[in-house]
């Protein structure tokens, strides 16, 4: 079976106990005849009625039924020179690393192909609901991680893309991303759709709650896991309490002290990164370049505001690599930092990563910061109901170009959902999961009650993306198909190393 993940060392969740909700320059167009629709983040204070009849007066310029009316364009750009005219921004020698992951499965090639995705959406007729965007909300962008409260959260976890732009897109791309990973694991036709139908009908019903609050109970949901880890042994089993208690007790051991014994060396001269080549290199940064992001880190510092600036006085930066890792990101300028304080085993793994244009830019405005990082940080801020208190932004200059990037940590109670290891109940609870996070998170720009007007009660809207999921996956596994005849052909090149 194809493997839909690449990540080392991921947590697997047997049981996912949640609440369960009701059940690219010249290649890349500007759509047309829908030219992209220009409204910023929404800022009216009308009231919530008025709010849902702005969304209601949408469907007469778009039906809800016809947000499943996608066809490729007689003049769509041939996907396979998208991926390879990203590849230009990239480092030489991990884009086969990058094509190899890709070639995985057709899931892994959606993963690695947003720009591709991104162009179709901006060829469809659009709601003009704006909301600050993912950009790449496919299903392994969602997992645990921990808040600033010491709490495990789940929540979208990714946000290169990030960016305003209309709500349905990133609705279109989780539910299509769960019919490609459904066809990966070999389910029937009708098990796809019904967990796409899951999904997005997920999202509507929690959005039409969200739209019921006041704005600041619906900038505050989020979803505890260890809260509803203890609903589940009010309402479970003894089997599945134990479960959840083990995969809990797993995610707590991801933390920096144990990142540090698995990356990292004690060497006279203190803890220095471990070499993996290719995918974590030490040699690949020079004394130059280390100095140079020496100097750059009291920028980001800054980014981190007054309240989390301190903590980085309590450690010493002691050692830098290239690091690789996912699949849309690879090629892309990425690096581990290390920093230790003192106590032998006390020390912080931060990850700088490049932070580029979205894929969704060329379709929308443009960026309304100066640096690309900052973009990443504020979208991630808007959308996560917690975020990494480390998470800041820079920019480093004087190597071979200036580059914006963002800093995280790299792991702090980290853990993705293993799809493969999933039986179809839980399945079927973590899409709908994900459909409800993916309000939530929307819900944070402000425009719920427009969204919950435009989409209503009825099934209507659900039927149309679940339609749209099933029609996109299809054209999915063709461009997936035509990315593996330019391997074979030599057109790109695959590293056997992933």
């Amino acid at each position: 079976m194809s493997r839909l993940h690449d990540e080392p060392e991921r947590v697997t969740i047997r049981e996912q106990t949640s609440h369960e909700p009701s059940l690219v320059a010249g290649l890349i167009p500007r759509a047309d005849p829908n030219p992209p629709c220009t409204k910023r983040l929404p800022v009216e204070t009308r009231k919530a009625d008025e709010q849902r009849s702005v969304g209601r007066s949408v469907r007469a310029s778009l039906p809800r039924m016809e947000l499943g009316d996608w066809y490729p364009a007689h003049d769509r750009p041939d996907p396979v020179a998208m991926i390879v005219e990203q590849n230009r921004a990239r480092t030489p020698d991990l884009v086969p690393i990058r094509h190899a992951r890709m070639l995985t499965s057709p899931f892994n090639f959606f993963r690695g192909a947003a720009v591709v995705m991104a162009a179709d959406l901006a060829r469809m007729p659009s709601t003009g609901l704006y909301v600050q965007a993912c950009g790449d909300a496919h299903l392994s962008n969602f997992g645990a991680f921990a808040t600033p409260e010491r709490r495990i959260a789940f929540d979208l976890n990714d946000f290169d893309e990030t960016h305003p732009a209309p709500f349905e897109w990133d609705v279109m791309r989780l539910a299509a991303s769960i019919v490609v990973a459904s066809m990966t694991l070999g389910l029937s036709p009708g098990r796809r759709r019904r967990l796409a139908n899951v999904a997005v009908s997920a999202y509507r019903t929690r959005m039409l709650e969200l739209a019921d609050m006041p704005f600041m109970d619906a900038w505050y949901a989020k979803i505890d896991l260890s809260e509803l880890a203890f609903e589940a042994r009010k309402r479970g089993t003894p089997i599945q309490w134990r479960r959840t208690t083990r995969w809990l007790r797993n995610v707590h051991q991801r933390t920096n002290a144990t990142s540090l014994a698995q990356m990292a060396t004690l060497t006279p001269q203190g803890w220095r990164l471990r070499d993996d080549p290719p995918l974590i290199v030490r040699r690949n940064v020079g004394k130059r370049a280390r100095g140079v992001i020496r100097q750059a880190m009291a920028a980001y510092g800054s980014s981190l505001g007054r309240s989390f600036s301190p903590i980085l006085r309590h450690y010493e930066f002691t050692d830098v690599a290239r690091y690789v890792a996912g699949v849309a990101s690879v090629g892309r300028p990425c690096f581990v930092m290390l920093f230790v304080g003192a106590h032998e085993d006390d020390a912080v793994l931060l990850q700088l990563k490049e932070a580029p244009m979205s894929v969704l830019e060329p379709y929308t405005e443009g960026s309304l910061f100066a640096g690309r990082g900052e973009r990443v940080v504020t979208g991630q801020r808007l959308m996560q109901a917690a975020s990494d208190p480390l998470l800041g932004w820079l920019r480093v200059e004087g190597l071979q170009r200036s580059l914006d990037y963002y800093v995280r940590q790299l792991r702090d109670w980290k853990a993705s959902f293993d799809l493969e290891a999933s039986r179809d109940s839980k399945l079927l609870r973590y899409v709908g999961l994900c459909g409800y996070t993916l309000a939530q998170a929307h819900a944070r720009s402000g425009a719920a009650p427009e969204i919950a007007g435009y989409l209503g009660r009825g099934p209507s809207s659900d039927e149309a993306l679940t339609r749209f999921a099933t029609v996109y996956a299809d054209q999915n596994l063709r461009d997936y198909a035509a990315f593996r005849q330019a391997e074979r052909d030599g057109r790109i090149g695959a590293s056997a190393i992933t």
